[in-house]
């Protein structure tokens, strides 16, 4: 668990780096640009982190199944090279993920002076800039987000079947609330992330609203990044015990 919680908040700050400077240079500028090269990098980026969060989230689901409901084999499923081989694997699908959205994207012709009605370059508002017909390019943004939320949701769903069956067999209460202390806080972050996510990316393109989407992509780009480590850490046993120590035991200075 602590193995993929360090790799999420490491793919979690190289996802809010991608946006967070870039932004608050904006927001001092009230006549900025960004290069055409820039707005590549950064959708490239900011795709590849996020969808690495997802899958990671979906592993992360995984071993919660593993370690309540085969618990005396956790140790040979789940070694070192198991977790290894997901966390790379859920990087090199947003990479690959990342390289098909942005070809799709930047093969477009865009008209001169366009505005970005967005904090950051993202595939919807870059797709309604385009001076040509980019029906082909939605179908591809659908497939991209099925695959990236759909599947790795469904994952984690199933999982979480399984696991609240296994749960309520455990017969006593004391085991019942240490396991589900246990997947609360992936739960937690589960819940905001596809969420807010798929709210933007999976509902049809009519009823986007950019004032609506901006606010939802502030939710999943910032707050839920921010909220992570919270989460994990105040809901997590052996953190809270360990701040206690810090805080209380401090030794005695003369």
């Amino acid at each position: 668990m602590y193995f993929f919680l360090a790799i999420l908040s490491i793919s979690d700050t190289c996802y809010t780096v991608t946006i967070i400077p870039r932004m608050l240079s904006d927001l001092l500028n009230p006549y900025h640009t960004i290069a055409f090269r820039d707005c590549v990098v950064q959708i490239f980026f900011y795709l590849t982190f996020g969808i690495n969060n997802c899958f990671l989230l979906m592993v992360m689901g995984y071993d919660c199944y593993v370690a309540i409901c085969n618990p005396l084999r956790y140790s040979v499923i789940m070694g070192k090279k198991s977790c290894v081989h997901l966390a790379a694997g859920s990087l090199e699908i947003g990479i690959g993920m990342a390289i098909v959205q942005v070809t799709s994207v930047f093969s477009l012709p865009f008209c001169d002076g366009f505005v970005i009605p967005h904090f950051f370059c993202d595939v919807r508002p870059l797709l309604k800039l385009a001076c040509t017909d980019t029906t082909i390019n939605e179908i591809i943004n659908l497939v991209v987000s099925v695959c990236v939320l759909i599947l790795p949701m469904g994952v984690v769903f199933i999982s979480y079947i399984v696991i609240i069956s296994t749960i309520l067999k455990i017969a006593s209460a004391e085991g019942r609330k240490k396991a589900f202390a246990t997947c609360a806080s992936h739960l937690t972050v589960v819940v905001i992330h596809y969420g807010c996510t798929a709210i933007i990316y999976l509902k049809p393109k009519s009823q986007s609203l950019l004032g609506q989407d901006r606010l939802i992509s502030v939710t999943y780009t910032l707050i839920t990044p921010l909220l992570n480590p919270l989460v994990y850490s105040l809901r997590n046993k052996e953190v809270k015990d360990a701040l206690r120590r810090a805080i209380w035991q401090k030794p005695l200075t003369s």
